[in-house]
């Protein structure tokens, strides 16, 4: 559901799929997802989840930079996390609750 899933960075919306559209046209990228992580700062911050293609070693520099190419500011993912797979169900669509869980643990909340 996408208006679930905005996040709200500095009180502008930032829709996850539009960013997700920019990561999917980089060349290294085999899977993406964005989450919305909790900041004190800006609210929201936007987080991407990327598995990259075979072959390919990329920094979070280089998709930071690609981003800021393609989105407005406030859309750049913050934070970019490497996966070899994203978690996915039975029908293989990306499951954004299981990152956000991995987040939090990450983050030490219980």
């Amino acid at each position: 559901d996408r208006k679930k899933d905005m996040i709200i960075v500095n009180g502008m919306n930032v829709y996850p799929r539009i960013i997700e559209e920019v990561l999917y046209r980089y060349e290294a990228v085999l899977e993406a997802a964005v989450i919305g992580q909790a900041d004190k700062l800006h609210g929201e911050i936007p987080v991407a989840y990327i598995a990259l293609k075979e072959g390919f070693e990329i920094e979070s520099a280089d998709i930071r930079r690609w981003c800021r190419q393609h989105l407005g500011n406030y859309e750049v993912p913050r934070k970019v996390v490497f996966m070899d797979a994203l978690p996915k169900n039975g029908t293989g669509k990306i499951v954004k609750r299981v990152l956000n869980k991995q987040g939090e643990i990450e983050r030490g909340v219980q």
